[in-house]
């Protein structure tokens, strides 16, 4: 297995001395692509807290992985970044110590479950502001050359409208909204949309139904939250299915490890495969038709 820690460090290095290497050497084809500008970019949202949000993008991740993609996996929430719990990893360094130069990118990368990478505490972004033009230079140079070690890269953004959320949001190709049945968790759901509307945002936005009973409440909800934004804001929204409620992923949690790794038969884990392979099977129908810059890019005019 490719180990991309090391090829991200590689790729800075050759950067900084002026060098062009390819982007992905995993296969004859990839070398020769060109037209491989950027991993596709999930963003993993949710209106309010508490709805299993990161759940779902662990083992998103986890199965994306498993199948043979390489998958990163970014830790975005800036107040609260705990994915690393989930996960069982514990993480040395985050962005926060490339940001004030003690380490490079690639010192905190980490390989986690499935063999996804992971980066965590995205919290040094939100820092990046007060940095000189040449730290910055190079720090983005790190974000740029990471996302050519990736097919694949799966945000995990804070809850809520936070501007920090839009903003990763929006620079994503794909948003995946989570919510549950709860009244608040839908209504909350809806305003997450409605505001990522508002940004002009045309990306394929995506809802997943968490906790349900079964596929008819999670229809149910995705029906509810469809019909009230095609009537108030005029847009369309996916239905990307429904996961079930099961005690299974408390268990995992507590055990600091992705529920699909170690209760593959459980309702929830199998539902998780299936939303997996309907967003690979999907990929080209939902990336944007038009090439698009590197997520870090297009985020970077946000922060600093």
């Amino acid at each position: 297995m490719l180990d991309q820690a090391t090829r991200l460090r590689e790729l800075v290095e050759a950067r900084e001395r002026g060098e062009t290497i390819p982007a992905n050497d995993a296969t004859p084809d990839s070398r020769n692509d060109r037209s491989r500008i950027a991993p596709r970019v999930i963003a993993i949202a949710s209106g309010k807290g508490g709805v299993g949000k990161s759940h779902v993008a662990a083992n998103l991740a986890y199965c994306i992985s498993r199948a043979g993609r390489k998958t990163l996996l970014v830790d975005a929430d800036l107040g609260m970044a705990n994915l690393d719990l989930l996960l069982g990893l514990t993480p040395g360094r985050n962005l926060g110590h490339v940001v004030t130069g003690q380490v490079d990118l690639g010192a905190t990368l980490m390989e986690g479950p499935g063999g996804m990478l992971f980066l965590p505490g995205a919290s040094g972004l939100a820092r990046a502001a007060d940095l000189s033009e040449n730290e910055r230079g190079r720090l983005m140079d790190q974000l740029f050359c990471l996302e050519e070690s990736a097919e694949l890269i799966i945000i995990d953004t804070g809850a809520g409208i936070s501007r920090n959320v839009i903003a990763f949001a929006s620079a994503a190709d794909d948003v995946l909204v989570v919510t549950t049945p709860e009244p608040t968790a839908m209504t909350d759901a809806y305003a997450l949309i409605k505001v990522l509307h508002g940004t002009g945002y045309d990306g394929r936005i995506g809802v997943v139904v968490n906790q349900a009973v079964d596929r008819a409440e999670g229809r149910g909800v995705y029906t509810r939250l469809a019909k009230t934004t095609a009537r108030f804001i005029g847009r369309t929204i996916y239905d990307l299915g429904f996961l079930p409620a099961d005690p299974q992923v408390g268990l995992a949690a507590r055990n600091r490890r992705p529920v699909v790794a170690c209760q593959p038969a459980a309702k929830v884990s199998r539902a998780m495969v299936e939303l997996a392979a309907r967003l690979l099977a999907d990929g080209q129908a939902l990336h944007r038709a038009h090439a698009q810059p590197g997520i870090f890019r297009r985020i970077a005019g946000l922060f600093f």
